[in-house]
């Protein structure tokens, strides 16, 4: 499987993101996550979601943080809102826990 990460850029605290994850292959079996990996640390779960659509968020990212998955169109997005500067990190689109795309940065200024 190959994931390709989209959407990552530079943003004011409070801003919005939207994170766009595409598959090569049909997905829909597949569970699904987004991780982060911020500079001088390690890296972290932000959401996942089940290919029964069960959702799991880090604490850090409740209420803010929303992912969504399209097996349609084998996407798996991440709305980010209310950005804060300690959110700045590479994302990473995960399938089953194992196969990684390439990973998109996301800078949220002060």
């Amino acid at each position: 499987v190959q994931l390709q990460a989209s959407g990552g850029g530079v943003v004011q605290a409070g801003g919005s993101l939207r994170l766009s994850c595409a598959a090569s292959m049909a997905f829909s079996g597949m569970d699904m996550a987004w991780y982060r990996q911020a500079p001088g640390k390690l890296r972290e779960l932000v959401a996942s979601i089940t290919n029964t659509g069960d959702t799991v968020y880090a604490a850090s990212a409740k209420g803010r943080i929303t992912i969504s998955r399209d097996n349609a169109k084998n996407t798996v997005d991440l709305q980010m809102d209310s950005l804060k500067p300690e959110d700045t990190a590479v994302y990473y689109c995960v399938a089953q826990e194992t196969y990684w795309g390439q990973g998109t940065l996301v800078t949220v200024s002060s």
